[in-house]
This record gives C-alpha cells, sequence and structure tokens, in this order.
C-alpha cells in the first residue's frame, strides 16, 4: 500500500506529513518509555525492548518483500503495524513503521518522497492505533493465556489493513488528484485490503505466537499476562510475594532470539523474495483499474542503485533481488538499532535517578 508521488495533490500531502510527523514525535516520547521499561505495561522488560525492536523493523522490511496473492491479479503484503505494535508497544511499533518506510523510499523508491507523512499517517499511525486498541480490549476480554495473546493479534491484525485502506480513501477524497468517484475507490480498496487482511494476520499471529513460544517475556502485548498466586490470610484473599528470579537465564536468551531473528529476515529477503508474487499489490491494483494512477509521478530516488529492489549493474534477477534485500535488512537493522539505542539512552540522561533505579 506504498503510496507514489502524484495520488494525492500537495496541500494534502503537506497535512498527513505534518500528522505523521507529530505522530513520530509523540511516539518518542512514549518509546522512551517503553524502551526504558517505565511503561504502563508493568515497569518492567524495557530494557530488553531496546535490541528487539530494531530487529522488528527490520525483520518487517524482509517480510513486506513477500508478497503473496490474494486473487486473480493482484498480491498483497503485510503493512506490520500490529506486529510490531504487539511485540515492542504502540509508539515504538509507530517509530518501527517509520524507520521502515523511509529507507524504501531513500534507499528502494518504494513509497512517494513527497507522499511519504501519507505512507506513515496510514501504514504506521492508522494501523498501530486500530490494531493496538482493538488487541487491547480482546485481551482484557479474553483468559489471560497466551492463547488468547496470539488470537488477539491475529483479529488486530485483520481488521487494521482494511482500516489503513479506508484511511488511504478518506485523504484520497479530500485531496485525490483524479476525478474517480470516491465510493467506488472505497469499495474496491476495502475489499480487496480485507483479503490482503487474513494474510496479514496470520502472518502476524505465527511471528507472535513463535516468539511467545521462545521468550513470552519479550512480548510487550504478553506482558502481565499471569495473575499472581493467592494465599488466604485470616479468611481473606491476598497475593502471594513473588518469587525470587532464578540465578539462570530462561531458555531462549534475548541474542539467540536475535540472531535467530536476523537470520530469519536475511533468509526471507535474499532467498524467498525471488518466489514472491510479481501481481500488482491492492492499492496499484486498484488505482490500475480506476484510473486513480492517471497523475502519478516518477519517484525522485528513481535512479538509486537500489531503485526496485535490484541491484543496478548485476543482470542475474535472483542474485541482484537477493543481494538488494540483503543490504535492505542490514541497513534497516543499523538505522532502527541505532535509532532505538539513542531513544533509549535519551530516557536515561534525562531521568537519572529512574534510570539508577532500574539498573540496580
Amino acid at each position: 500500500m506504498h503510496v507514489p508521488d502524484g495520488f494525492i495533490n500537495a496541500p494534502v500531502s503537506i497535512a498527513a506529513g505534518v500528522v505523521a510527523a507529530g505522530a513520530v514525535a509523540v511516539s518518542l516520547r512514549g518509546a522512551r518509555r517503553e524502551l526504558a521499561g517505565t511503561s504502563r505495561a508493568g515497569g518492567h522488560g524495557g530494557e530488553r525492548t531496546a535490541p528487539l525492536a530494531g530487529l522488528v523493523a527490520a525483520f518487517i522490511f524482509a517480510v513486506q518483500m513477500l508478497n503473496f496473492p490474494v486473487a486473480a491479479g493482484t498480491s498483497g503484503h503485510l503493512l506490520g503495524g500490529a506486529l510490531a505494535a504487539i511485540l515492542v508497544g504502540p509508539w515504538t511499533g509507530v517509530l518501527c513503521i517509520a524507520v521502515v518506510l523511509l529507507m524504501q523510499g531513500i534507499l528502494f523508491a518504494d513509497g512517494g518522497l513527497t507522499a511519504l507523512g501519507v505512507n506513515i499517517t496510514v501504514m504506521g499511525v492508522v494501523t498501530v492505533v486500530v490494531a493496538y486498541g482493538l488487541f487491547r480490549g480482546l485481551v482484557l476480554l479474553l483468559p489471560r493465556t497466551r492463547a488468547s495473546v496470539t488470537a488477539a493479534s491475529f483479529v488486530a491484525a485483520l481488521v487494521s489493513v482494511p482500516a489503513a485502506a479506508a484511511a488511504f480513501t478518506a485523504l484520497y477524497a479530500v485531496g485525490g488528484t483524479t476525478d474517480v468517484p470516491v465510493s467506488k475507490v472505497l469499495t474496491a480498496m476495502v475489499g480487496v485490503h480485507v483479503l490482503i487482511g487474513v494474510g496479514e494476520a496470520f502472518i502476524t499471529m505465527l511471528t507472535v505466537g513463535a516468539v511467545i513460544a521462545v521468550r513470552p517475556d519479550l512480548v510487550y502485548g504478553a506482558r502481565g499476562l499471569t495473575a499472581p498466586l493467592k494465599l488466604r490470610v485470616g479468611g481473606e484473599l491476598v497475593d502471594a510475594a513473588p518469587a525470587a528470579a532464578p540465578a539462570a537465564a530462561p531458555a531462549g536468551s534475548p541474542k539467540k532470539l536475535w540472531i535467530g531473528g536476523v537470520v530469519t529476515a536475511l533468509v526471507l529477503a535474499g532467498f524467498v523474495s525471488f518466489y514472491a508474487s510479481a501481481s500488482p499489490d491492492g492499492l496499484e491494483k486498484v488505482a490500475a483499474d480506476k484510473g486513480i494512477d492517471s497523475k502519478v509521478e516518477d519517484h525522485a530516488a528513481a535512479d538509486s542503485p537500489l531503485a526496485d529492489y535490484g541491484v543496478k549493474g548485476i543482470e542475474t534477477a535472483r542474485l541482484s533481488g537477493g543481494l538488494a534485500g540483503v543490504i535492505g535488512v542490514g541497513a534497516t537493522l543499523a538505522v532502527g538499532t541505532g535509532a532505538f539505542w539513542v531513544v533509549r539512552r535519551r530516557r536515561a540522561h534525562d531521568e537519572p535517578g529512574t534510570h539508577a533505579e532500574t539498573t540496580a
């Protein structure tokens, strides 16, 4: 659903850019709490979220290269807002998607540069807000189990994709550069993205379930699921004192999970992506069918050495695309990890007393 330049006019693109910049600014403050372990989710585990956040961004970049067929002549790919929010928190999730979209736009000419604000708003902010809000509501209603988390992640991811499609349609209604009736665009966009949402839901559920199976304590959305042990004292139920943490690290250390995640992302982007569907994605298909792409503009980075996810000068498609994917994963991992490290360090610098207590 990467919106190219020319679909939305300049005033609305600028307005969306302001919204996106504001969302990123607010997310930076929220992410400091999540990454420093002082969030409302329980104030623990944040020190392990920071290294995971860069990995989540790189993983989403890799999986977005894997277009899957959803209907005749149409494909879809992961948006990732639900996955990022559930794994590392909603504020950090917005930043993850923003990093991915920035790298895709600058390096690979995927998604317009003047439309970057539109893409962050639609693919980042809307998906995270809708998915995480629905996810938290379901987790509160369902039994407090790991199965509930995975089930809630499926529903949240499923709904977030057509919600993003509706958000794009709303922007098109205000600032579209063509005269296609909004009702036709809405029907087509939501219809095809419901199907894409099913694929997004399965990817999100399987990924969240896999991490929960290895290290449930690293899943932001799964924190606090275990109810405290109750003891009857004087005829009343009281919370038992928490057991002392074991000296040995739990099975599946964060380092092993991080290495496994990086290897998986590299394999997906460097090898599996060659077998992805070549059909246009949902937005491209709707744009071509309805004529809203008649004023599309050439990408400012169209001459990039990595444009269209290939390395210029390498003729072999498999090698060119695979190498571009590996470079993209590495660049996203480096930029994302560096950014989240700075965010966490900034939190520690702003609140040295809190950081000292957490470290102690």
